[in-house]
């Protein structure tokens, strides 16, 4: 017995060490290719964009490719730690951790948002491996929505983006919980089954390891999401081409009507929830409660997240949730802002 178990552990870590050198590889490889890649379009892209253009077109492309290189990253992490948790922690860790009554499992899910320094792109993934591993749709869907939002990167981000209101730090992190503890207990009220597609996952064979799991997860939910992420970041861009600025100095004179529009704004520009803060105090034009709207949405409700949100549970859930999401959000930024700003 004893031998079978120093030949599973030799196995494992053979399986280990293989999988490190093939990644590795991979990495020097896809480094060299995106080199050879980014040097042929600094040189020949000057060339296409005056033929091709338009000033209307180079900011288009300007805006889709920031969003996308901005996005890339974090989404990798979101997958890599997806595919950790769906090849390498046990379902009996999350009995553990959370309540078994939802509408409890609900607030501690939201608070736990705090650890996982990603944007709203990782979060995606993430949650839908907390569903896959047996955690209740509500409580994961809070951890999605606060994960973005109240982490310490966008905490200290915000911080610095408003010295001189500290306050604003607070109002973010207490009207951004709110939000993802509401939508969750909205869920368990009213959420229906057939309204969520529980993400698949990735096949893997028989006898794999867990390594050859964690792979295969890591190429299935980055290659899903990547392509709905292009999608989103597209919608994006068109839309801050499409709309004359002359219409969005409209909105500014009114108090209520600012706040409408960031919130609008923050679906649409698609910023990261590591950089929103500082978009929002460039914003002196809005009011205090207006910018703190623009903070709250964004990470929870944006073209992007949308996007892969459809291509992860689903368009009917998508739909609702996102559409739900902001009104509550909305209401959050409103509320909190009136109380703290």
């Amino acid at each position: 017995m004893e031998d079978q178990h120093c030949s599973a552990r030799r196995r494992g870590l053979g399986d280990g060490v293989r999988l490190g050198a093939r990644a590795l590889f991979y990495l020097v490889v896809g480094g060299l290719a995106l080199l050879a890649i980014g040097t042929v379009v600094s040189v020949l892209g000057p060339m296409v964009v005056l033929d091709l253009a338009t000033p209307a077109m180079s900011a288009w492309w300007t805006v889709f490719t920031a969003v996308v290189v901005q996005a890339i990253p974090f989404l990798l992490l979101g997958t890599l730690v997806s595919a950790s948790i769906g090849a390498f922690v046990p379902e009996r860790v999350f009995s553990k951790l959370l309540p078994g009554n939802p509408a409890l499992a609900v607030p501690v899910a939201g608070a736990a948002g705090v650890v996982l320094p990603g944007c709203e792109c990782a979060s995606v993934p993430v949650a839908g491996s907390l569903m896959r591993r047996g955690v209740t749709p509500a409580a994961a869907l809070a951890f999605l929505l606060s994960a973005p939002a109240i982490n310490p990167v966008v905490m200290v981000a915000t911080s610095i983006a408003f010295p001189a209101s500290p306050m604003m730090v607070l109002a973010r992190l207490l009207a951004s919980l709110a939000t993802a503890v509401v939508m969750g207990w909205l869920w368990v009220r009213f959420g229906r089954e057939e309204w969520i597609r529980l993400p698949k996952p990735a096949r893997t064979k028989a006898n794999g390891s867990r390594w050859d799991g964690f792979r295969a997860g890591l190429q299935h939910d980055f290659l899903h999401a990547g392509g709905f992420l292009v999608l989103g970041a597209a919608a994006a861009a068109t839309f801050n081409i499409a709309v004359p600025r002359s219409v969005l100095d409209l909105f500014t004179g009114s108090p209520w009507l600012s706040v409408l529009l960031l919130a609008v704004l923050a679906v649409v520009l698609c910023v990261c929830s590591e950089a929103d803060a500082f978009v929002a105090a460039s914003l002196t034009g809005f009011s205090p409660t207006a910018r703190l709207a623009f903070m709250v949405v964004g990470p929870m409700v944006d073209l992007k997240l949308i996007a892969l949100q459809a291509g992860t549970f689903g368009k009917s859930f998508a739909v609702r949730f996102s559409s739900v999401t902001w009104v509550v959000a909305l209401v959050s930024s409103v509320l909190v802002g009136w109380w703290l700003l």
